[in-house]
């Protein structure tokens, strides 16, 4: 029996709700619906270039990573469901139940280049915000060191907070970035849009 798009983009809407983690659990309301976003990562992700480092921080929240392609949305949910037991624990630790989630990117501009992934801190209505936990997702993140044209990435786990739908300012070491804000912007727009084709894809009713 073949499915509709409709119905597949339903039942990934409502898989995905079942398995968020405890940490993003409290982002659950008012979401857009999932399936019917078009972004890129690197349409909305913060970017900073310090020396000969890149960096890409782009906020975990099910508001904003819904809006994403589907293929993009899918791959950023189950990378932070496959680290659900770390982020909880770096919560716990902390004294809360949930977390503001990034994923931090590392791009290397030169051979054999170095990067500082605790330099990374985020600034959110007047609150500075440093990593509670650090969790890598490509080998070799913990020798701070990457070839030209490779990345190291790694899931941030902050304390909850982060406003994620108001500017903030990522920095690294001394380079600070207030792009987010231009970010709302497209997030706003294509808010609109997934909403519009998820009820074009409703089936009429009789």
């Amino acid at each position: 029996m073949r499915c509709s798009p409709s119905w597949i983009s339903g039942a990934l809407a409502a898989a995905a709700l079942a398995a968020l983690p405890p940490s993003l659990l409290a982002q659950a309301g008012d979401l857009p619906p999932a399936g019917y976003g078009t972004l890129r990562q690197d349409q909305i992700g913060v970017r900073l270039v310090t020396g000969q480092v890149m960096v890409r921080a782009l906020p975990l929240d099910e508001r904003v990573i819904r809006l994403l392609a589907p293929d993009a949305y899918q791959s950023l949910h189950e990378l932070a469901q496959s680290r659900s037991a770390a982020i909880a624990a770096a919560a716990r630790a902390a004294g809360s139940d949930s977390a503001s989630l990034f994923m931090v990117t590392f791009f290397a501009l030169e051979p054999r280049t170095q990067f500082s992934p605790d330099q990374i801190y985020v600034t959110s209505q007047g609150r500075e915000f440093r990593p509670l936990a650090i969790l890598p997702l490509t080998s070799g993140f913990a020798e701070n060191r990457i070839d030209q044209r490779q990345q190291a990435a790694a899931i941030y786990v902050f304390e909850p907070g982060i406003e994620v739908l108001r500017p903030f300012t990522v920095a690294y070491g001394d380079s600070t970035s207030d792009a987010w804000e231009q970010s709302l912007q497209l997030l706003d727009a294509e808010r609109s849009r997934a909403r519009s084709r998820a009820q074009q894809a409703q089936p009429a009713r009789p």
